[in-house]
């Protein structure tokens, strides 16, 4: 028995260690990930914005002339921001905004209840931008570039 206490501490203790090794990964997936989509998403409204704002009418979404190129900017900067991890922190609240208003206006008649939320990729989306706004961008990053040349080295 204690051999196979010994050998399942040593199993967590590898296992442990490799997660630590790539600690980086998670951050920097998820980042490029999101960051690549909503920078291909805000591009694509900024160059149909018509459309977009004639989308936005139809949602019942007010002042769609104002609503669609501001929808349309955050997925476009804050797309490009995460992509490369700029100020990744604050580029996920208009992102978070944006999935938000999403959900109450072009996925209200799929809400079922809180159950169905797990369903939309926009709640996803969600749970990636308040992860990556509260762990950050991660190594790979400007940001982590950023920190490394403003904060005071430690003696």
């Amino acid at each position: 028995m204690h051999g196979l206490m010994s050998g399942a501490v040593a199993v967590r203790r590898f296992v442990l260690n490799v997660a630590g090794i790539l600690s980086w990964l998670p951050p920097t997936l998820a980042r490029i990930t999101v960051g690549w989509l909503f920078l291909q998403t805000g591009w694509g409204k900024v160059n149909h914005l018509p459309d977009i704002v004639s989308y936005f009418r139809e949602l019942g979404i007010p002042v769609p002339e104002f609503q669609a190129p501001l929808a349309a900017g955050a997925e476009l900067v804050c797309g490009t921001l995460l992509l490369v991890g700029l100020f990744t922190r604050l580029a996920c609240v208009p992102l978070i905004v944006t999935m938000i208003v999403a959900i109450v206006t072009a996925r209200r008649e799929d809400y079922q209840g809180i159950a169905s939320l797990f369903g939309f990729v926009e709640y996803l989306y969600i749970v990636l931008f308040v992860w990556l706004g509260v762990a950050g961008a991660g190594p790979l990053s400007l940001d982590q570039v950023l920190v490394s040349r403003l904060e005071p080295r430690s003696r």
